[in-house]
């Protein structure tokens, strides 16, 4: 089964192709996905990586806090976010 892995405190450099290369050492990585601003197009500094339920494990215990292109990784399972009721951009009268 293919997890979600959120990859955070990610240098504005770090490419998908770095990200996969450094994930494909501790498996086989199905996708990954750098967040970029919507307004800006600019990467937000984190990303997801999708791996097989093992091979997210063992990157996610070998790849928390170290260090990546000048910067410690936050790396876990990625939650569910959750979705508000109301609108995105709500504007106060």
């Amino acid at each position: 089964m293919t997890k979600s892995i959120y990859v955070g405190n990610l240098s504005f450099k770090a490419s998908e192709d770095e990200i996969r290369a450094l994930f494909s050492a501790h498996g086989n990585v199905h996708g990954v996905k750098v967040v970029m601003d919507r307004e800006t197009g600019r990467p937000r500094g984190f990303a997801f990586v999708e791996m097989d339920g093992e091979d997210a494990e063992a990157a996610i215990r070998a790849l928390d806090g170290k260090e990546f292109i000048g910067r410690p990784l936050r790396v876990n399972m990625a939650q569910e976010r959750e979705r508000s009721a109301g609108p995105r951009n709500f504007k106060r009268a």
